[in-house]
C-alpha cells in the first residue's frame, strides 16, 4: 500500500534511485563522456579548417533572374558528403560542410561577400561564373575582424537578432516566381519588375558614417532531424515529414473512404497546396540567419534596427511561411535586467557567433538567453528557390547608389578555372 506522506514517497524513490545506481550510473555516464567527446573532436576539426572570403560584383548592365543564384546554391554549396562513415563522423569529427552568405552595409555601401572553406574556392568560382560570365570575384580580408569585440562600457553600440520560420519547414515563403521574376529577361520591361532583395539593400544603404549592418545566412544541404514514426530512433528529412502533412492537409479536402470530404477546396487553397508541392520538389538546406547593426555610440541610431525588422516582411506570407525574430538582444522590461550584464552578454555572444560564422556546430551553437541556461541554435530549412530569393545579385532593377557594381563591359572569367 502507497504510503500518503510524500515526504516518504520521496525518500523510497532516492533510496530506490541509490540501491540501482550500478546499473544506470554507468549508462549516464557513457552518455555525458560520448557528448564531451563529440564536441571535443568537433570543435577540434572545425578550428584546423581553412576559410576564404569572397566579394563578388556584377555589371550594372546584367538582366539575370535568382535561377541563376538558384543554380549556384545548387552546384556549389549543397554538399552532402564527408560524413558518410562512423569513423569520420564520431573520430575524425568532421561534419558535414556549410557556407555563409552575406549582405553587408559598410556607412552605407553595400557588399555581397561568400565565405566557403578554402577547399571549395575554386568550385563555387566556377559556378558563379557559369551564370554571371561578367562577374567579379575578389578575396578579401575579412571585414568583421575590423570592429572590436562589444563590451558593456565601450564605445561600440550594438543590436542584433536572428531569424527563423513562423511556421513548419514544409511551408514556404514568398518566393521570386511569386514576384513573377522567372519570368524570361525581355517578358516583362526591367523597370517594373519587383525584386524583394532591394527593400533589404535600401534600408541598409540608408545607414551613414560610423555605422554597419551584417546580414548573414549561413547554410548547409539539410540534414535528417525529424522523429521518424516508422522507427524507434530514426529520423527523417523535411521533405517526408512535409509530404505527411500535406497528406493530411488533403484528407479534409478529398475525404476518406465512405467519408465526405469536410472542407471545400477553394482556388487559394489550391494554389497554396500547388506552392507546397513545388517547395517539396526543391533541394533543401538548413539554414541560420543572423542581423546584426554596429555603431559609435554617438552614432547609434535604434531605427535601423526597426529598419532590418521590417525589411524581411517581402518575404512573408500570411497563409503559407514567414520570418519572425528571435534571440533579440535586449529585454521587454527593465526589471529583468537591472545592471545591464545579461543583454552585455547576449551582443558579446551574437558578435562572437557571427565572426566565426558558427550556428550549426560548437562552440557558437548555442545562444546566451540572459537566463543560466542557453538555448540550442536550431536551423530551419529553405529551399533553393526560396533561399535564392533571400540571397542573389539583383539586375537593373536595384539603383541602390550604394550598391557597388562593376562598371566596365570587359571583364571575362580566368581561363584556367575547372570545368
Amino acid at each position: 500500500m502507497q504510503s500518503s506522506d510524500p515526504f516518504l514517497n520521496i525518500s523510497t524513490s532516492i533510496q530506490l534511485l541509490t540501491d540501482y545506481s550500478i546499473f544506470w550510473a554507468p549508462v549516464v555516464l557513457v552518455f555525458i563522456a560520448w557528448y564531451f567527446w563529440v564536441q571535443y573532436i568537433q570543435i577540434l576539426f572545425i578550428s584546423k579548417m581553412k576559410w576564404v572570403l569572397f566579394e563578388v560584383k556584377i555589371p550594372r548592365d546584367v538582366f539575370k533572374s535568382p535561377l541563376a543564384m538558384e543554380m549556384v546554391l545548387i552546384n556549389a554549396f549543397h554538399q552532402t558528403g564527408g560524413t558518410g562513415t562512423w569513423y569520420a563522423k564520431w573520430w575524425e569529427g568532421k561534419v558535414r560542410m556549410w557556407f555563409s552568405l552575406e549582405i553587408v552595409s559598410l556607412e552605407g555601401k553595400i557588399y555581397f561577400f561568400i565565405r566557403v572553406p578554402e577547399a571549395f574556392r575554386k568550385l563555387t568560382e566556377s559556378q558563379i561564373y557559369a551564370q554571371y560570365p561578367r562577374a567579379e570575384i575578389t578575396e578579401v580580408p575579412d571585414y568583421t575582424k575590423m570592429v572590436p569585440m562589444y563590451t558593456k562600457n565601450g564605445d561600440l553600440g550594438v543590436w542584433g537578432c536572428e531569424f527563423v520560420l513562423s511556421k513548419h519547414d514544409a511551408y514556404p515563403i514568398k518566393t521570386y516566381i511569386d514576384y513573377g521574376l522567372d519570368k524570361a529577361v525581355g517578358m516583362l520591361d526591367e523597370e517594373q519588375r519587383v525584386d524583394p532583395i532591394t527593400s533589404m539593400i535600401e534600408s541598409m544603404a540608408s545607414v551613414g558614417q560610423g555605422e554597419q549592418i551584417w546580414v548573414q545566412i549561413l547554410i548547409r544541404a539539410s540534414t535528417d532531424r525529424y522523429d521518424d514514426p516508422k522507427k524507434w530512433f530514426g529520423k527523417r528529412g523535411w521533405k517526408d515529414e512535409g509530404r505527411s502533412m500535406l497528406e493530411e492537409l488533403l484528407k479534409s479536402y478529398k475525404g476518406e473512404k465512405d467519408k465526405p470530404p469536410s472542407k471545400i477546396m477553394t482556388k487559394g487553397v489550391e494554389e497554396n497546396i500547388k506552392s507546397i508541392e513545388r517547395h517539396l520538389n526543391k533541394l533543401g538546406f538548413d539554414c541560420g540567419i543572423r542581423a546584426v547593426y554596429l555603431a559609435k555610440k554617438d552614432q547609434y541610431n535604434g531605427v535601423h534596427a526597426h529598419s532590418i525588422l521590417s525589411s524581411v516582411r517581402q518575404y512573408n506570407s500570411g497563409e503559407m511561411n514567414g520570418f519572425k525574430p528571435t534571440n533579440v538582444t535586449g529585454f521587454d522590461y527593465p526589471w529583468q535586467d537591472r545592471s545591464g550584464n545579461k543583454t552585455a552578454q547576449q551582443k558579446v555572444d551574437l558578435i562572437k557567433a557571427y565572426k566565426n560564422r558558427s550556428y550549426f556546430y560548437p562552440p557558437y551553437n548555442k545562444a546566451y538567453t540572459g537566463s543560466l541556461f542557453k538555448k540550442i541554435r536550431k536551423p530551419f530549412v529553405l529551399s533553393s528557390e526560396e533561399l535564392a530569393t533571400v540571397f542573389h545579385f539583383p539586375g537593373k532593377v536595384s539603383e541602390t547608389p550604394g550598391f557597388s557594381r562593376i562598371e566596365s563591359k570587359s571583364s571575362e572569367p580566368p581561363a584556367n578555372l575547372p570545368i
